[in-house]
C-alpha cells in the first residue's frame, strides 16, 4: 500500500480526520473522495494506489468514523455536506472534482447543490441516485433493509484483529477479491481493547445518516446538480448477490434523462470491489484523472 499523510482540519464541533495521497507533482489537482455508511477514508487506498501519483487524493474520515468518530452531532447528510465544504475550504481547493461511493455519493450530490462554488464535476460510484422509502417500514426496518449485516457488525466485539480479518473474509462480497489494502481499510475500522474490540462507527450517526439517506433535499440532490456527474453503478450487491443496488429498469425508473448524470455499468463487480478491486479502483482513478482535466 503506497504512503499517505494523516491531516486534520477544523470543522463544527472539534476537528475532522483525512488521509492525504500527494501526487507525484505538486502542481496536480487534487481530488476529494467520500466513502460508505460504515466505511472509512481507507476504502479509497486501491484508488490511491490506481492514481500512481496522478493526482493529489483526500479522503476523510466522515463524522461519527474511524478517526473522526469523536465528532459529535448533529450527524446527517447535510452535515457531511458543511463538513466536506470546510475541509475543501482549510485545504484552500476551489472547483475541485468529488467523488463518493455508496452514501458518500449521497453526500457529494447534495454537496455540489448546497456548496456550488466549492465542488466541480462529480463521480458516484455505486451510490447517489435514491428512491422513496417504503411507508410501513420503521426507522430501524429502514436501516437494515439499505445496509443489512452491515448494521449487525456494528453492535458485535472481536477478541483480536485476526478476528477481525477472519470475519471480513468470509464476506461474499470480498471472495478472491482480498489485498493488503482492503485489510489495511477493515482494520482502522476496529478500536477498543482485546478481547473486545469494536467497530469505530458510532451507532448513533449511522442511524442518523441511514435513515436521512430518505430525505427528499437528498433524493432530489442528483435533479439538481450544477454540474455534470458521472455514475459508476456495480451489476452486483453488497452480499455479491446477482441483484445490484442499480439496474436498468430501476435506473429508468429514476428517469435520470432530464438530469446531469451519466450511469455507466461495471459488469461483474459488486458493490465494494467497484470501488477496492483492482479493476473498479483502476476505473476509478481514471475517470477520476480524466475529470481534473
Amino acid at each position: 500500500m503506497i504512503p499517505y499523510e494523516e491531516i486534520k482540519v477544523p470543522v463544527s464541533g472539534g476537528e475532522l480526520a483525512a488521509l492525504r495521497w500527494p501526487a507525484a507533482d505538486p502542481r496536480a489537482p487534487t481530488v476529494v473522495a467520500l466513502h460508505g455508511i460504515t466505511a472509512n477514508a481507507l476504502s479509497w487506498a486501491t484508488v490511491a494506489r490506481q492514481l500512481a501519483g496522478r493526482v493529489t487524493l483526500v479522503a476523510p474520515d466522515l463524522r461519527g468514523r474511524a478517526a473522526s468518530s469523536g465528532l459529535p452531532g448533529p450527524y446527517g447528510i447535510a452535515a457531511h455536506t458543511d463538513d466536506v465544504a470546510a475541509l475543501t475550504e482549510a485545504l484552500g481547493l476551489d472547483r475541485v472534482v468529488l467523488a463518493g461511493h455508496s452514501m458518500g455519493a449521497f453526500v457529494a450530490a447534495l454537496a455540489a447543490v448546497r456548496h456550488p462554488h466549492r465542488f466541480g464535476p462529480l463521480l458516484l460510484v455505486d451510490g447517489g441516485i435514491g428512491f422513496p422509502a417504503p411507508t410501513h417500514l420503521t426507522p430501524d426496518e429502514l436501516l437494515t433493509a439499505v445496509i443489512g449485516p452491515a448494521m449487525d457488525r456494528l453492535s458485535m466485539t472481536f477478541t483480536d484483529r485476526a478476528a477481525y480479518r477472519a470475519f471480513w473474509q468470509a464476506h461474499p462480497a470480498f471472495a478472491g477479491a482480498w489485498s493488503d489494502e482492503v485489510d489495511a481499510y477493515i482494520q482502522r475500522d476496529l478500536t477498543g481493547e482485546e478481547p473486545a474490540l469494536h467497530s469505530s462507527c458510532r451507532i448513533e450517526a449511522i442511524r442518523t445518516d441511514g435513515v436521512g439517506l430518505f430525505d427528499e433535499e437528498v433524493l432530489t440532490a442528483v435533479r439538481k446538480l450544477p454540474v455534470g456527474a458521472t455514475l459508476l453503478w456495480a451489476a452486483r450487491g453488497l452480499m455479491d448477490e446477482e441483484q445490484g443496488l442499480y439496474d436498468e429498469s430501476r435506473l429508468a425508473a429514476a428517469d435520470l434523462g432530464g438530469t446531469r448524470v451519466e450511469p455507466v455499468p461495471m459488469k461483474d463487480l459488486n458493490h465494494y470491489t467497484v470501488l477496492t478491486g483492482e479493476r473498479g479502483g483502476r476505473e476509478v482513478a481514471d475517470r477520476l484523472v480524466a475529470l481534473t482535466r
